[in-house]
């Protein structure tokens, strides 16, 4: 059943066995434990996949999306470190914005609170913009101390990050952190990381060649083994047994 329902995860991307099964346990989650003195364990998995461009890593986080009960979609250039955690805005029009009230509006990674946030080009984030995730991949919260609003909000959230390389393609010469240019203190904080490589090889490549061509043609995967588990069903899974 685990490797069906891994296999059964976006089937028209070729291959990827293991980061499919990685994303199913990370759609499960795991057991958040609170000790006795109050201190909390996070049960989210956080899942990084680094490598060359080309390699399916943005329709694996579209399709995890569509079928985690609350999934929401970003990506790194496109969102702010208010965008990601909360903002503290003004209501009212712009002739009386001055007399409104102040209220806290949420982020991409309180918004899936209990689900998943997916964020592609990662690395393409400011740095300033990417230390707001620090408190959120481990304590899951966010604390904000703005406009006289002093609250902690919560961001119960697995994150799925992709990330491309700095130099265009991955230099194998050099170490992960020098390819992905990201901090050790951020990728310390991934669960599992995922190194996604194309590599030029004959065999390989005809099999993603005829692969990519019979989706294409016909509009679905190849015929399986087994029946593959459609994302809607699974969706209704996760949300039915899960919440």
């Amino acid at each position: 059943m685990y490797v069906k329902l891994s296999q059964s995860i976006a089937p028209e991307i070729y291959g990827h066995e293991d980061v499919k099964k990685a994303l199913l346990l990370q759609l499960v989650g795991g057991c958040t434990k609170v000790l006795d003195d109050g201190m909390k364990i996070r049960g989210d998995i956080n899942i990084c996949l680094m490598g060359d461009p080309g390699v399916a890593k943005s329709q694996m986080l579209k399709q995890i999306c569509q079928i985690a009960s609350r999934g929401v979609y970003t990506t790194g250039k496109g969102s702010s470190g208010v965008g990601l955690t909360a903002a503290v805005v003004r209501t009212g029009n712009s002739k009386t914005a001055s007399e409104g009230e102040v209220v806290v509006e949420a982020g991409a990674l309180v918004l899936a609170d209990n689900g998943i946030c997916c964020i592609d080009e990662f690395d393409k984030m400011d740095e300033y913009d990417r230390t707001a995730l620090h408190e959120v991949m481990e304590q899951q919260t966010v604390s904000v101390s703005k406009a006289g609003i002093s609250t902690t909000l919560n961001a119960r959230t697995a994150i799925l990050a992709a990330a491309n390389p700095a130099y265009g393609r991955y230099n194998p010469k050099k170490s992960p952190l020098a390819n992905i240019n990201l901090p050790a203190s951020l990728l310390s904080r991934f669960d599992l990381l995922f190194l996604l490589l194309d590599k030029p090889n004959l065999d390989d490549d005809l099999k993603l060649a005829k692969h990519v061509t019979y989706v294409h043609s016909s509009g679905t995967h190849p015929p399986l083994s087994f029946t593959p588990v459609s994302a809607k069903i699974l969706r209704f899974f996760f949300f039915f047994f899960f919440f």
